[in-house]
């Protein structure tokens, strides 16, 4: 399997653009279903350094309705992409494999996944030290892991759930 190149780049004002975008697409062909719809991820958070991919978190009812999404969320571009490791959440991509634009996480609305994915997200929305760490942090495993994009997110969790366990604590500071 071809290694996928982790680049960063600046922080782009029309991140947010395209985030509406998207969420204007996905809420047409199925907005019936939807309970929340986010942007998640580093290119939701002014300022920060990230992949050029839009993260949209999208809660619905219950998990066993995405099944039945996947046909109508094709007509817009998004696959899905099986992944069994995935418990609380399924995955669809928009874009070519390794050159995606956007990437579609959908999860009960409210449950563990849909609240520290959110809490993460404000937490470094609120806390600019906290943000400027985090971006250390990507460059630092952009550089060592230039070519293994999964070894780069996965380096990256101990300092997500560090995060999230201080949003939940109230530890805004």
């Amino acid at each position: 399997m071809k290694k996928i190149e982790v680049v960063l780049s600046e922080y782009d004002v029309n991140w947010e653009e395209q985030f509406l975008y998207e969420k204007r697409s996905i809420q047409e062909v199925i907005g019936h279903v939807i309970l929340g719809i986010e942007h998640i991820g580093s290119t939701s958070i002014k300022g920060l350094k990230a992949k050029p991919i839009i993260d949209i978190l999208l809660g619905v009812p219950s998990i066993e309705v995405v099944s039945e999404l996947i046909e109508a969320l094709k007509i817009i571009g998004y696959e899905y992409v099986p992944k069994p490791e995935l418990m609380e959440r399924r995955f669809f991509r928009k874009g070519l494999w390794g050159q995606g634009t956007c990437h579609l996480h959908i999860c009960e609305y409210n449950c563990s996944e849909w609240i520290d994915k959110c809490l993460f997200r404000d937490y470094l929305r609120l806390n600019a030290q906290a943000a400027d760490e985090y971006e250390t942090l990507k460059e630092q495993l952009a550089d060592h892991f230039q070519y293994d994009r999964q070894t780069y997110t996965k380096k990256k969790e101990p300092f997500i759930q560090t995060i999230i366990a201080k949003a939940k604590n109230n530890d805004f500071l």
